[in-house]
């Protein structure tokens, strides 16, 4: 059954921010994202009916080195050598079939997904050549870095969606704590299923079925108590 009225999950939501009547649709909230009230700051996005606002600023280094690294890492791995495109922050994916609407913190997709149009690139109203204003299918690989004000919908929601809009690999970074979390999740046919880390030296790497090839997330103490995340590393995943 489709929702009659949109149900708001908001976390800070800053003054003078309105929600337009009727954008419990997805298509509705498209129009609305592409349109010139659409916030140009913050995240909002559309999970099936709900509209989740978070207007929280990014930690510096619990969120947004960590984003740099991985980002910086994978565009250097993909985007060079041909292999396709890496976005990072304000790249919105939309999925018909999982109802979803959302600004991942990283976004990867392979040149043969779009070739095959698994996914394609959608222009607003006003289209121009080469302008494009977001994402539409199933992308390689979506990457969600926690933050306090996200750990249920990146925890629990998300996967869920991401799963049903067909997207074949999930990364999920925790580095709010002391002993930071970096996960791989694979797409199975029963859900996204965690990749186990190398048993040789638990935690150090984790294969990529995706691309090939095992990862590590560096960080070093720079000044108590922050991180810098100086490189994500990655190595043949067959030793």
């Amino acid at each position: 059954m489709r929702p009659t009225q949109a149900s708001l999950s908001v976390n800070q939501v800053e003054e003078g921010l309105r929600i337009p009547a009727g954008v419990n649709e997805l298509e509705a909230f498209r129009r609305w994202s592409h349109s010139r009230q659409f916030p140009r700051r913050g995240r909002i996005d559309y999970l099936q009916g709900d509209i989740e606002i978070d207007m929280s600023p990014e930690d510096l280094f619990t969120h947004g080195t960590a984003k740099a690294a991985i980002g910086a890492g994978l565009h250097s791995l993909i985007v060079p050598p041909g292999r396709g495109l890496v976005f990072i922050d304000r790249a919105r994916l939309v999925s018909v079939a999982a109802g979803l609407s959302v600004e991942p913190d990283v976004v990867v997709v392979l040149r043969e997904s779009l070739a095959a149009g698994r996914v394609r690139m959608v222009s607003s109203a006003k289209a121009r050549a080469g302008r494009y204003v977001e994402m539409e299918g199933a992308p390689d690989l979506v990457v969600e870095v926690i933050s306090d004000s996200s750990v249920s919908k990146d925890r629990k929601r998300l996967p869920r969606l991401y799963a049903q809009a067909g997207i074949p690999e999930l990364w999920l970074v925790d580095a709010r704590r002391p002993v930071q979390s970096f996960e791989i999740w694979s797409l199975g046919s029963a859900g996204f299923e965690r990749m186990p880390p190398d048993a040789s030296n638990p935690g150090a790497w984790t294969a990529s079925p995706l691309l090939g090839r095992c990862f590590s997330l560096l960080r070093h103490e720079a000044q108590e108590p922050h991180f810098i995340y100086h490189e994500l590393k990655s190595r043949s995943s067959q030793g």
